[in-house]
């Protein structure tokens, strides 16, 4: 099953509470077809923008569901054929992608914020302490001196 998102537009000629009851039509059509809904809202009373069919007004209202690529246009049919829904937008919500973890450590009394790629949680190597960071940070970089002659050869074949 694939997630999308249906935005949608009532028209304002409707009072509120048949704009709800349209909205729990829609989300009862979704539902006969076996999606799963995830959210979904109520619709709002808005000003648009721009006018849709000679309307400055509508009820916005928004659903999130899952559901089979191959119902989904038995769905869309329905919404298009409804003369009270003046516009929609359906659209698939790709899968979000995996963020990184947290793990809080103590060392030495204080808690310090590690933060560990995906990759290094699967080798599970040990984290570095603050101590450690604290050291690293002491010792001073020494590297030899820098001629003008190694440079001026660099930056030529940097731009070649």
């Amino acid at each position: 099953m694939k997630t999308y998102e249906l935005s949608y537009i009532i028209s304002p000629e409707i009072t509120s509470e048949e704009a709800e009851t349209k909205a729990k039509e829609i989300e009862s059509a979704v539902a006969t077809r076996e999606g799963v809904i995830l959210k979904q809202s109520n619709p709002v009373a808005k000003t648009l923008s721009y006018p849709i069919e000679k309307r400055a007004s509508g009820f916005f209202g928004f659903l999130e569901f899952q559901l089979e690529p191959e119902k989904l246009l038995e769905l869309k049919e329905i919404i298009e054929k409804d003369g009270k829904v003046v516009r929609h937008m359906l659209i698939i919500k790709k899968p979000q992608r995996i963020r990184r973890e947290r793990v809080r450590k103590q060392v030495g009394g204080s808690e310090t914020l590690i933060l560990e790629k995906p990759e290094t949680q699967l080798n599970k190597e040990p984290a570095t302490t603050h101590a450690e960071v604290a050291e690293e940070q002491k010792k001073p970089e020494t590297k030899g001196k820098v001629e003008l002659k190694d440079i001026e050869h660099e930056l030529e074949e940097i731009l070649g």
